[in-house]
């Protein structure tokens, strides 16, 4: 099975502008992204997809593969979707770019779902969301899972909503990495942008909407999603605990 992880790296964002090109203990965010995710040594290629020249350079300069994207994209799928259409592959992996913390685990974990189920067209990855705070913020997307671990729906919001406050509530946080078969992807990218989807701005709820499912599997440790200048500040307070260079 020959898998590809393509990085989509776009240089704007409206939290945080930039924050992709973000010092984090001496590295950017998106160079520990690309490291890391070279390092699991789970993948043929490792590709960085920019609309940035800034950002193609950061890689390039540290020996990485970068390639710039065409066009404006609504979603960083729809922008690796631009470089799959010429690559062969069997499973490629969308690992956002504000993830610097890639663990080989959770990825393999991932794309074994796959080999298990060959009726899996997407896959991504969860952990278990502990803090009070964090399952209230809206910058936190939650996940509710059946029984098979696919995703029933993804929020903003408190999902599920604790109704009954006697009962123990496991909550999930979606963690920004997908898998898909390249049917699954380019399929993504010729359906327009759905209801839900606008809604939430959860790119992923457009392949539940057009009646796709996705396999969740559960990651066991809490890392940091770049989204604001405080999750830098959280990012270089875990490597501190961690003992991560």
């Amino acid at each position: 099975m020959k898998c590809i992880a393509l990085i989509p790296a776009r240089i704007g964002a409206t939290r945080f502008p930039r924050k992709l090109l973000a010092n984090i203990k001496g590295k950017s965010v998106i160079r520990r992204t690309y490291e890391s995710t070279l390092q699991t040594g789970l993948f043929d290629q490792v590709i960085v997809v920019s609309d940035s020249d800034e950002i193609i350079a950061e890689i390039q300069s540290c020996g990485g593969h970068a390639v710039k994207s065409m066009a404006e994209f609504e979603s960083g799928t729809d922008r690796i979707a631009e470089v799959v259409k010429g690559l062969d592959g069997d499973i490629f992996v969308n690992v956002q770019g504000d993830e610097p913390f890639v663990q080989k685990q959770p990825l393999a974990s991932l794309l074994q779902l796959f080999e298990e189920d060959p009726t899996v067209q997407v896959a991504s990855l969860v952990q278990v969301l502990e803090h009070s705070d964090f399952i209230k913020d809206p910058n936190f997307v939650k996940v509710a899972l059946d029984k098979r671990n696919n995703a029933l729906f993804f929020s903003r919001s408190v999902i599920p909503y604790p109704r009954n406050s006697e009962l123990p509530i496991t909550y999930y946080e979606h963690i920004g990495v997908y898998a898909f078969t390249k049917d699954a992807l380019l399929n993504f990218t010729n359906w327009p942008m759905t209801p839900l989807e606008s809604a939430e701005k959860i790119e992923c709820l457009r392949f539940l909407e057009n009646g796709v499912s996705i396999r969740m599997a559960v990651a066991h440790y809490m890392g940091v999603e770049i989204d604001t200048p405080e999750d830098i500040t959280r990012a270089e307070e875990l490597m501190e605990i961690k003992g991560w260079l």
